[in-house]
């Protein structure tokens, strides 16, 4: 894990991780989230994420959106 764990949030427009510079929700963020909230919480959290990135990055196809915020919650 590289730095704080709180640190590893998503910098925007580009949705890459302040602290590793991997795309948000890079593995440290995933597995603070997945310890911090109830799966049924993490899906909408990262819903609401996806929505937010979607606007920030309109080339960005839904597919691979989906895969990066939400495929690894399930």
């Amino acid at each position: 894990m590289t730095g704080d764990p709180a640190d590893h949030t998503p910098a925007r427009p580009s949705w890459n991780c302040h602290a590793c510079g991997h795309p948000w929700p890079c593995q440290s963020a995933r597995e603070r989230l997945a310890r911090d909230h109830g799966r049924v919480e993490l899906a909408v959290l990262m819903w609401e994420h996806i929505e937010e990135a979607a606007r920030d990055m309109p080339r960005s196809s839904a597919s691979a959106l989906f895969d990066r915020f939400l495929r690894w919650t399930g």
